[in-house]
């Protein structure tokens, strides 16, 4: 594979990375860039190697999870953050979203399922592991956006429809004829119109508007 998917693995148990290296290591498609024992060391390193893909733990010693998600989503705008916890309880799964998370699934999924959520994460679309989906979607997207989208433009909500596909900004403006500079003006009113902060959560309205689906 010419571009493999650059991935690092934030977790403070080394049999846990040594486990995900072992599994992804000879899949030609990913590329480990390296390897991370605490938040701090995953902010750091994210920083350093701009990998395209961290695969977070939550519970990490000198900084949790959650707060490296969220510096990472501050400072690395291009990297993706795929949780990988033992928690699946709702509120961290939601809590990790609000934070910056592009996806959530579970140490216990298969690797099948590990694989299909670090290459649509990479895409840009979202990942929640099964069963979890519409319940976190109503409550990741404010209230007051639910009668929103008839103050879209018939362009707007087609943008957004591309959004929720996990193009970006390039494929939208190709896919519509038309230059990056104005899907990045649609991009702005959407959000704006919709009371939003960035495009996970514009995907999310998509979801639960029915929009689009995640799989």
């Amino acid at each position: 594979m010419d571009n493999p998917i650059k991935i690092l693995i934030a977790d403070d148990h080394t049999i846990v990375r040594q486990g995900i290296k072992t599994m992804l290591e000879p899949k030609r498609e990913f590329l480990l860039v390296g390897e991370a024992r605490d938040g701090v060391e995953a902010v750091k390193k994210t920083q350093e190697l701009c990998p395209d893909v961290v695969l977070m733990d939550l519970m990490m010693p000198k900084k949790s999870g959650m707060e490296a998600i969220a510096e990472i989503a501050a400072t690395c705008k291009k990297t993706r953050i795929l949780v990988l916890t033992s928690f699946s309880e709702e509120d961290n799964v939601i809590t990790a979203i609000r934070a910056g998370a592009q996806g959530y699934i579970l140490k216990d999924s298969s690797p099948q399922e590990l694989v299909q959520a670090i290459k649509l994460v990479h895409k840009g679309e979202l990942w929640l592991y099964p069963g979890l989906a519409p319940k976190v979607v109503q409550h990741l997207i404010q209230p007051e956006a639910a009668n929103v989208q008839e103050e879209l433009t018939e362009r707007e909500q087609e943008v957004l429809r591309l959004i929720a596909k996990g193009l970006t900004n390039l494929e939208i403006a190709d896919s519509l004829s038309v230059t990056e500079g104005t899907i990045r003006f649609h991009i702005n009113h959407i959000l704006s119109k919709l009371d939003l902060t960035n495009r996970t959560q514009a995907a999310l309205y998509a979801l639960r508007e029915g929009i689009a689906s995640l799989y």
